[in-house]
């Protein structure tokens, strides 16, 4: 494989004197690839070094790097060089005894086993996804001495590397603060060696010889804010006292499609105050599903929102009723009061239907919910861009997006009606019986 002149002029960076080296950018840019082949490299250079490449969950280092990228980068750059894989322990073993391990940051046991090793060299894969204080324990492994053996050349010491890559979250996540501020993230005091970190930005549009063309007008049919992140690799203005982050919604996304069965699954509608006809012009209707599997763990399940008259927007609400076998539809009565109900029951008679009523602001009702999502206790399955950019615009402060969050308000009745607790107090005694757990410990061993 030929780097494209952009991916070139990464690995000049990554070959050059720093310590710290950050590869950021947009989606399917190469970074995976480049980074991978780096460390593959300085482990076919000295015998029996190890190296470590670091996610914040394991089943995503599995799936994208285990399973995906290093055995294309193994066929594609080493063609002639083999490995053994092992799926009990899950490293990649080289004919010279160098071993690259595998591991997610949110398994206790893996992660006390691996990080109890010494590496020369540690890559964070997705670090926007990696708490600070985890990258500074993982930090403290970057200790082993390892000799590169080149011919013709007397063998000399493999400087210690950390990689780094990401889709840029906001200006306030440490990557950005380390990296372009040269700044401590949790005491502001500059780096003592700010040279030690170089970064380097690469997009898609570089890759493009590698990618479909599909794909990258997928990127630019996205929204502003889904763009600028994965089209055009920015880093975001912060928005302070942000409620729910791209970082942590990444962090616990579902991309596998693998799910537990649905203990409950609720529909819910956030209507407008149209009227009776379908209207073209009438607001959007915001319809979310949402489930709770067996492990306690809610899931987005799907957006069916629509700009439409109750006519049809009735018919929406009740297909996914069906499609999901849903529980119950949950809508706001705030307006259209009866008018919501008999919607519903004309698109699809004596269907479970719960009122719920706004008695708080919008930032209020949604301010429960952010723990959730920070402890992976709310999980989206696959990417809900709107939706998103909805959820991302409230903080405490306010709702800073324009227009209404209609979607993001279906969501939170979702998720109201899927945890009770959170917004009725104590539970009563019978429904902690018929209710999962919900349990508000971190699942990440190193400091989520």
């Amino acid at each position: 494989m030929k780097l494209t002149e952009r991916q070139q002029q990464a690995q000049a960076v990554l070959a050059g004197p720093a310590t710290h080296l950050m590869l950021y950018g947009g989606s399917r840019s190469g970074k995976t690839f480049l980074l991978v082949r780096n460390v593959i490299m300085r482990a076919l250079k000295a015998p029996k070094s190890r190296h470590a490449v670091l996610r914040f969950r394991f089943n995503a280092v599995k799936s994208s790097v285990v399973l995906d990228t290093f055995p294309k980068v193994m066929q594609i750059a080493f063609p002639g060089v083999t490995y053994e894989l092992s799926k009990t322990d899950w490293f990649a073993e080289f004919p010279n005894g160098s071993q690259v391990w595998f591991a997610g940051l949110d398994d206790k046991e893996r992660t006390e086993k691996i990080l109890g090793m010494e590496f020369v060299t540690i890559y964070l894969n997705e670090a926007s996804q990696i708490p600070w204080g985890s990258r500074n324990v993982a930090l403290t492994r970057l200790a082993q001495k390892a000799m590169q053996e080149i011919e013709g050349r007397a063998p000399t010491e493999l400087r210690p590397r950390m990689y780094y890559d990401c889709n840029p979250p906001s200006k306030s996540h440490w990557t950005y603060k380390l990296f372009h501020d040269k700044q401590d993230p949790e005491t502001r005091e500059p780096v003592k060696t700010p040279e030690d970190y170089a970064w380097f930005q690469i997009n898609p549009s570089s890759n493009r010889e590698n990618l479909s063309d599909n794909y990258l007008t997928t990127l630019s049919g996205m929204s502003a804010r889904m763009r600028k992140r994965f089209e055009t690799g920015e880093f975001a203005d912060a928005t302070p006292n942000q409620l729910f982050s791209d970082e942590v919604i990444d962090t616990w996304r579902v991309t596998d499609g693998v799910l537990p069965d649905m203990v409950r699954v609720v529909v819910a509608v956030d209507p407008s105050g149209a009227d009776d006809v379908d209207n073209a012009d009438n607001d959007e209707i915001g319809i979310m599903v949402a489930g709770i599997g067996t492990n306690g763990i809610a899931y987005v399940l799907e957006d069916c929102t629509v700009k439409a008259g109750p006519g049809t927007w009735g018919k929406v609400a009740t297909s996914a009723f069906e499609r999901h076998e849903a529980d119950v539809i949950v809508a706001e009565t705030n307006y259209g009061g009866a008018m919501v109900q008999q919607t519903i029951n004309v698109a699809r008679p004596r269907t479970p239907f719960k009122k719920v009523t706004a008695s708080r602001g919008k930032v209020a009702r949604a301010e429960p919910f952010s723990a959730l999502y920070e402890t992976g206790k709310v999980r989206h399955v696959g990417t809900f861009s709107q939706l998103e950019d909805e959820l991302n615009a409230f903080s405490t402060y306010g709702y800073t997006g324009g227009g209404s969050p209609n979607r993001a308000d279906a969501l939170i009745w979702a998720l109201a009606e899927l945890f009770p607790g959170l917004v009725r107090g104590e539970r009563k005694k019978d429904e902690q019986k018929l209710k999962p757990r919900i349990d508000f410990g971190s699942n990440s061993f190193l400091g989520l």
